[in-house]
């Protein structure tokens, strides 16, 4: 129950922040040109390609103790993410953040031009034409990404073992609680978070579907 309940709670903490980091991620990199711009994208899109191992291996050094962000903040506060449930929500950020830019963006780049247009003609500037036009006519593919982003939160396992360990009632996951069941032969508390995660994933498969099925 610790490991479903802390899974939900990594995974609602991750949903947020994606939803504040990658809608304005997307809107950019959908309705501005400027000198790498693919770059930047591909710097986005990079955690879903690369393996765990180097994304947690980057999240090390950057924010551990002795990482480049984590190094000041330990020196001045004496707290460090690494082996903590921050370290878990982290690992997720980073490989769930591609899912909705991804999505966020071929949403907002699907939104009619004449539409954007049309309320530049009525005098209404860029925030209040993206707030009350854009994001509105994308909001489907804005919730499909925020879905995705909450389902491969839910699943991370390889960046989430590097960073934050499996330590039972403090950093243990569903996916890193099946991992210790199956290495310690506790096959039937295995298959059945294994049969959980896999109804939950079909669920948030379905939903991002539906919620998509008229963007494009």
């Amino acid at each position: 129950m610790f490991s479903l309940r802390l899974s939900f709670q990594v995974a609602a903490v991750v949903t947020l922040f994606t939803l504040l980091a990658g809608v304005p991620v997307s809107y950019v990199l959908a309705r501005k040109n400027f000198w790498g711009k693919e770059l930047l994208d591909a710097v986005f899109t990079l955690p879903l390609v690369l393996p765990p191992t180097v994304t947690g291996f980057y999240l090390i050094v950057l924010l551990g103790r002795n990482g480049i962000i984590g190094r000041p903040v330990y020196n001045l506060t004496g707290w460090t993410a690494m082996f903590t449930w921050y370290a878990a929500a982290a690992a997720s950020f980073i490989v769930s953040i591609p899912l909705m830019i991804r999505t966020s963006r071929a949403a907002i780049e699907s939104v009619d031009e004449n539409l954007v247009n049309a309320s530049y003609t009525l005098g209404h500037g860029e925030l209040k034409t993206a707030l009350n036009v854009v994001l509105p006519l994308a909001r489907k593919g804005i919730l499909a990404g925020a879905v995705l982003s909450f389902a491969r939160a839910i699943g991370e396992f390889g960046a989430t073992l590097m960073f934050a360990g499996d330590i039972p009632g403090k950093t243990e996951t569903m996916p890193l609680a099946i991992y210790s069941y199956l290495e310690n032969g506790e096959w039937g508390r295995a298959r059945n978070l294994v049969i959980l995660l896999t109804l939950l994933s079909l669920t948030v498969i379905y939903l991002a579907n539906r919620l998509s099925k008229r963007i494009f």
